[in-house]
């Protein structure tokens, strides 16, 4: 298996890089796979004390492979790696977290980025969630993560327009930390880093297990309906429609069905 997922070590700082740049590191089942593995190896490692995430090449990350996408909905079989449970394993890592977007974080890409503790943005680099223009639903609990860091208004525009926002309107809407050129991300990104990487682990440990309580608080919501609403619309003619029309780099036709 390829490396497209590379971790890196030093002075107390892991670094994952997403490394296919020249599928704008698009999330296949094999990357995903790969950050699982990633991240339960760094639960374990004392010598951690955060995490930074970020792509290779131009982009953050392009969001979850279409190619393979396309693939899986002629299937009714759950993907080996539920693109979910990998954002739940990101939000629930032991160590604080840190996405350093460098370029466009859009779809999966920016959903990752959300699920991270902070978030370092360049200007010119986008986010956003274009899934209606792809004829599909975004699942409830990525839903629920955007209402929970920007608030119900902003997830309006955002999901419902499927447009995506520069640096400088996502730090406004509260998607990031921080925006600056992009010249001086990676500086800023590790300058933070390492100053987390200062404080007491224990310390640093028993806040992240706090934060994650506290925002636990609307976990008994029942969403099964909605969860099965979500894999129908995959296998819906407009999804197929949606995910062929980006592939082929042409505008869909929906009809609704």
């Amino acid at each position: 298996m390829a490396d497209e997922i590379l971790c890196d070590v030093r002075d107390h700082i892991a670094t994952i890089t997403m490394n296919r740049p020249e599928k704008r590191n698009a999330l296949n089942n094999a990357s995903l796979q790969q950050l699982q593995d990633h991240l339960q190896q760094l639960n374990q490692q004392d010598d951690v004390r955060v995490v930074v995430f970020r792509g290779n090449g131009r982009v953050f990350s392009a969001g979850r492979d279409l190619r393979e996408m396309g693939s899986q909905q002629q299937s009714t079989e759950k993907p080996p790696a539920e693109i979910t449970e990998v954002f739940h394993q990101i939000e629930q890592c032991r160590h604080p977290t840190i996405a350093m977007v460098h370029g466009d974080a859009l779809a999966g890409g920016c959903e990752l980025a959300l699920h991270c503790d902070l978030r370092l943005m360049a200007e010119e680099a986008r986010m956003g969630m274009p899934l209606a223009r792809l004829g599909l639903i975004v699942p409830f609990e990525l839903t629920r993560k955007l209402v929970q860091i920007i608030g119900p208004a902003y997830t309006r525009q955002l999901l419902f327009t499927a447009q995506p926002v520069y640096g400088p309107r996502a730090f406004a809407m509260g998607m990031v930390h921080q925006v600056m050129p992009q010249a001086e991300l990676e500086r800023a990104t590790y300058e933070l880093a390492r100053t987390i990487a200062a404080n007491a682990p224990l310390a640093l440990a028993g806040i992240k297990q706090i934060l994650l309580r506290i925002e636990t608080r609307d976990d008994h919501l029942e969403h099964a309906d909605l969860d099965h609403l979500v894999r129908q619309n995959r296998l819906s003619a407009d999804a197929k429609e949606g995910v062929r029309a980006q592939l082929e780099k042409r505008p869909p036709v929906f009809q609704g069905i």
